[in-house]
């Protein structure tokens, strides 16, 4: 069983969306300077690092995260190879096996983008006709590898198309090294009451280190079928 942590260390190295807080992480106690124990100060916002947005992050009625159905956050998920795109659009998904997928994670140039130092506008996102085909496919819950599934520029659609539907969107997950295939999807964010989104440890686990025997070659548009 290969198990791969697709979570993004948080640290004050750790890059943040435009006007959002920095991550900070102080000593509160110290063992060191002659306390009984270690105990750190964290200061973060709801959406750092890899976290999960809920549909209160654009509806103040939307449900909460931690309202969330956690058999929704763990699960059999499909890693899909979107490279050389910076507009995911319903022609590049159309191509891929997400038809019936409940669970899905976009490996885009993104998961490149976590080497270097801070935050990257030009990072691949999904567009509005994008989402509606995820949509119609039937995805319950949407995975992009970088910290959101919506360009800079965006206006906001992207993500209340996904949230106004009930669909959570995991953002900020490394996949680099993460072959395309079936996985089981771990990802269970902070229980924070009435809470817009969440950091969370996300794990993909897998038969094999390929994602299992029926992995998806993207190199071929064969998907076995047993």
């Amino acid at each position: 069983m290969r198990i791969y942590d697709i979570t993004v260390p948080l640290s004050a190295d750790t890059p943040v969306y435009p006007g959002d807080p920095a991550v900070a992480i102080s000593p509160w106690t110290s063992i060191a300077a002659g306390d009984l124990a270690n105990v750190s100060q964290l200061t973060l916002c709801s959406h750092s690092g890899t976290h999960l947005d809920a549909p209160r992050h654009f509806s103040d009625q939307g449900m909460p995260v931690d309202e969330i159905p956690p058999a929704l956050l763990v699960g059999t998920a499909r890693v899909v190879e979107v490279l050389g795109v910076k507009a995911i659009g319903r022609q590049d998904l159309h191509r891929l096996p997400v038809a019936g997928v409940e669970r899905l994670l976009l490996k885009t140039d993104n998961s490149e983008l976590w080497q270097e130092e801070g935050f990257k506008q030009n990072f691949a996102a999904l567009t509005a006709e994008g989402v509606r085909y995820l949509l119609e496919s039937g995805v319950k819950l949407v995975g992009v590898d970088y910290l959101s599934v919506e360009s800079v520029d965006g206006d906001g659609e992207v993500h209340r198309l996904l949230l106004d539907n009930g669909v959570p969107i995991l953002e900020g997950v490394n996949l680099a090294g993460v072959p395309p295939g079936e996985y089981e999807l771990i990802c269970l964010p902070m229980k924070i009451k009435g809470g817009d989104g969440a950091p969370v440890r996300a794990l993909l686990r897998g038969e094999k280190a390929g994602g299992g025997a029926n992995a998806f070659d993207p190199h071929t548009s064969k998907w076995p079928l047993a």
